[in-house]
């Protein structure tokens, strides 16, 4: 699961696309208890999700030219524009370029060879998120894709990551970890669209998990505040009690209670 003990490879950041911040803000308050704090008249209206006063994630408004409402996976990189420079040679894209935000760090939005998003958080005074991994913060992310090896390859070379099949019944996870990291280590999985038809017709994307204590409660008060449930909460042994949900505006992610053995 994720710590804040954040190494380069892992996620150190999250942040929500939206086209309704004021929406979305009141939507995910009265999931998790997040409060929406503005980071200022000139952050163009983006701003920290926080929780008992320490931030678990961003959010911005967004227009439609931007894309859907989605969440963005962001990976630590000690060289933003090295990382972004080793995605396009992996036949990845850059979506934007390495940017200085204020001085907190420096970010980029990439794609990988299938054109799935996500982002790089070059840490200068803002690490990271300050939680991770307790009720309420993100604790594990999963890649949803059609062709796993070529991920794999693709999250290797650009961000060192490794691969590990773990069995469970009827097949194959493929767990995922920072460079030279052990199960302890482990932060996310891959997951072939094939096997899933709710995702595969949805296409490929890294889907957030949000550590919660109650996943029955959650989804019940999604459904009352205008979510969706993609997949019912569902008990997985030795992994923990999950449910898919997508907010009001269409922006996908997942809420599970972790079994204890795997937090």
């Amino acid at each position: 699961m994720l710590t804040t003990r954040f190494v380069d490879g892992a996620p150190n950041w999250i942040d929500l696309g939206t086209p309704e911040i004021d929406g979305a803000a009141a939507f995910y308050g009265g999931l998790f208890g997040w409060r929406f704090q503005s980071a200022g008249p000139d952050a163009g209206g983006y701003g920290f999700f926080q929780l008992d006063g320490r931030t678990v994630a961003g959010g911005v408004g967004t227009t439609p030219e931007q894309g859907p409402p989605a969440w963005t996976v962001y990976f630590r990189s000690d060289d933003a524009q090295a990382t972004a420079k080793t995605a396009e040679q992996a036949h990845g894209g850059v979506l934007v370029q390495p940017t200085d935000v204020m001085d907190k760090g420096r970010m980029a939005l990439l794609s990988d060879q299938a054109g799935v998003p996500f982002g790089i958080w070059q840490p200068a005074l803002r690490k990271g998120v300050d939680l991770a991994g307790v009720p309420g913060s993100l604790c594990w992310v999963e890649l949803y894709t059609a062709d796993i090896a070529a991920a794999a390859a693709f999250y290797y070379k650009v961000l060192g990551l490794e691969t590990s099949g773990l069995p469970f019944p009827g097949g194959t996870y493929t767990c995922v970890n920072p460079p030279q990291g052990d199960e302890e280590s482990m932060f996310g999985g891959m997951v072939p669209l094939a096997e899933d038809p709710a995702e595969a017709q949805a296409g490929a994307y890294w889907l957030p998990y949000f550590e919660v204590e109650d996943p029955d409660a959650v989804v019940e008060k999604a459904q009352q505040t205008g979510g969706r449930v993609r997949m019912p909460a569902t008990t997985l042994e030795g992994v923990g009690r999950m449910a898919k949900l997508a907010d009001p505006y269409g922006a996908r992610f997942a809420v599970i209670r972790s079994d204890p053995q795997q937090s």
